[in-house]
């Protein structure tokens, strides 16, 4: 790299926009939206997509709700060709759903796009050529009148080739390519010269898409671009200003939210962003960046998973997991301190009357794209004591009491150090079975007992059998209560002594074979703290088991 790049690079001009509105402006209505993932997504495959994947992502774009698809380029060759016609002999194409598709200012490849439409109800014909001074300069070597002639030439045959399909309701756009890099008032020029051809009205607009053909400048200044076409393209209220960005520095999306507020009507781009170079504009991310303000989007994402499945498989390119909406890992939190947040916050919403989100590190619901709350929090050596809890309740319905959360934190924190690697629901339950729960190994381990109550308030009396060291042994105790009478009789007969510090207990689901779980914490006549936790359809019997756990930790 340079050490002073301005002898290579130059800044990108600022617009002369003194008065520019869109700053103040707000996103309260969504765009019309054009999908061009079988045209621009396709050609930046390394393996176009064939037939069957191409008519499978169409189905899927026209599920999620896409009335404007650019479905190919047609001239391309065969393959493209075949794919449109056939969506149109087929009646594939949905009557609220218009294809597009895209042609260079030639005559003969806008003949064959014509033709590749033959039969459409309704249908959108693209047409574009580069302005911008390099590729005058560079690519064309041509002069500013003879780009725009190219322009005006390639409108003419548009008009004519429509007039010759009468049956079909036409569209027109153009893109005055390279926009984002072109002069301001040029783009204008061609653009008004293209409508003196056309002859668009407000009841029949035209549609100008505005290009970042390769973005080159901050999101702000694609939106001044916007705003003073806007200002100056005559009859405004004939034009449809359509944006497509690129993502070349990492602003797609934002320039395109600019851009809106600048007074755009119109966003092409793909689903999650696939497109040349470093991608195009992503919808998902745009239209649910608006929902999350509250506007429809008028989109339909509720089975995220579903399309991020479909638009793999179809281009054969992964899905970064913190891509965002769409990514494996955008609502998952490992971090303790996170996973704390989002654990009260889910509690808070839980307790709340009102349906208004509000979840530290969610800005949206998980929920409404089809994911699971269990995959929310995910637990390592980075997690702390409220995801954990968060996990075994997700899991098991356990809602642990926050001190026993803390003793069981530093089981599972070991357990990550030892594997060094993510720990799944199985883990955790496996490591709170052993911890917590008594089996055989275990020094005591209940295996029956009667409680029996005295009449006028006396002690009640447990009588019971545990296996005590190995070895079935019969002991009994009393007590103001169950709990007490089973202290009493570890105290009497085995040598334990326990005092309680804090009891909680819960069901674990409805109906009369729902177990019940039961916390207990106590402490030893040296003031060591320790857990105990008892599960049982009795809710009773919990509570014993509860008492002989913690008698483990001694």
């Amino acid at each position: 790299m340079l050490r002073d790049p301005s002898a290579k690079y130059r800044p990108f001009p600022q617009i002369d926009l003194p008065d520019r509105q869109w700053p103040s402006r707000t996103i309260t209505t969504p765009p019309r939206w054009l999908s061009t993932d079988l045209r621009d997504g396709n050609q930046a495959l390394i393996d176009p997509m064939d037939a069957e994947k191409k008519t499978r992502l169409f189905d899927l774009l026209v599920k999620v709700g896409l009335k404007e698809i650019e479905v190919g380029f047609p001239s391309a060759g065969a393959t493209e060709f075949d794919f449109i016609s056939g969506l149109v002999r087929g009646d594939r194409v949905p009557d609220d759903v218009a294809i597009q598709v895209l042609t260079q200012s030639r005559r003969d490849l806008i003949e064959t796009s014509f033709d590749s439409l033959r039969g459409s109800k309704r249908a959108i014909v693209h047409l574009y050529n580069a302005v911008s001074p390099a590729w005058r300069k560079i690519v064309f070597g041509m002069t500013r009148s003879e780009v725009r002639d190219i322009a005006v030439e390639g409108a003419k045959i548009v008009r004519d080739c429509a007039a010759a399909q009468p049956d079909t309701d036409w569209i027109f756009e153009y893109s005055p390519e390279t926009f984002s890099t072109a002069e301001l008032d040029f783009s204008v020029e061609v653009c008004a010269a293209v409508m003196e051809v056309l002859q668009p009205t407000p009841d029949r607009p035209i549609i100008f898409n505005l290009p970042a053909t390769v973005e080159c400048a901050t999101p702000n200044i694609y939106a001044d671009q916007i705003e003073w076409f806007a200002l100056h393209i005559p009859n405004r209220d004939s034009v449809v200003i359509s944006l497509h960005t690129h993502n070349d520095r990492g602003t797609g999306v934002a320039a395109a939210e600019l851009g809106l507020m600048a007074g755009a009507d119109r966003i092409e781009g793909c689903l999650l962003g696939n497109g040349e170079r470093t991608g195009n504009c992503d919808l998902v991310t745009v239209a649910l960046n608006m929902y999350t303000q509250g506007i429809d989007p008028k989109l339909d994402f509720s089975d995220i998973d579903t399309i991020v499945s479909t638009v793999n498989y179809c281009t054969n390119l992964p899905v970064h997991p913190r891509t965002p909406y769409a990514g494996d890992l955008v609502f998952t939190a490992f971090s303790g301190s996170h996973q704390d947040a989002i654990k009260k916050g889910f509690a808070a919403q839980e307790a709340r009357n009102d349906t208004l989100w509000e979840v530290p590190y969610l800005p949206i619901d998980p929920a409404d794209l089809g994911r699971s709350y269990e995959a929310v929090i995910r637990v390592n050596s980075q997690s702390g004591k409220g995801g954990v809890a968060w996990v075994i309740e997700q899991d098991k319905g356990l809602k642990l009491p926050k001190r026993l959360q803390a003793d069981f934190s530093r089981h599972v924190q070991a357990m990550a150090d030892e594997t060094s690697r993510e720990l799944n629901a199985a883990d955790i339950w496996s490591r709170f079975e052993v911890a917590y729960l008594p089996s055989g190994r275990d020094r005591f381990a209940l295996i029956d007992y009667q409680e029996s109550h005295a009449p006028g308030g006396m002690p009640s009396t447990f009588a019971g059998k545990v296996r005590f060291d190995g070895q079935e042994r019969s002991i009994s105790g009393r007590g103001n209560g169950l709990i007490s009478s089973v202290l009493d009789a570890l105290r009497e007969d085995c040598g334990v002594e326990l005092e309680v510090v804090d009891y909680n207990e819960h069901a674990l689901g409805h109906g009369s074979d729902a177990q019940a779980a039961a916390y207990l914490e106590c402490r030893t006549p040296s003031d060591a703290i320790v857990f105990g936790v008892g599960l049982d359809t009795d809710v009773a019997t919990a509570s014993v088991r509860a008492v002989l756990s913690a008698a483990n930790h001694i």
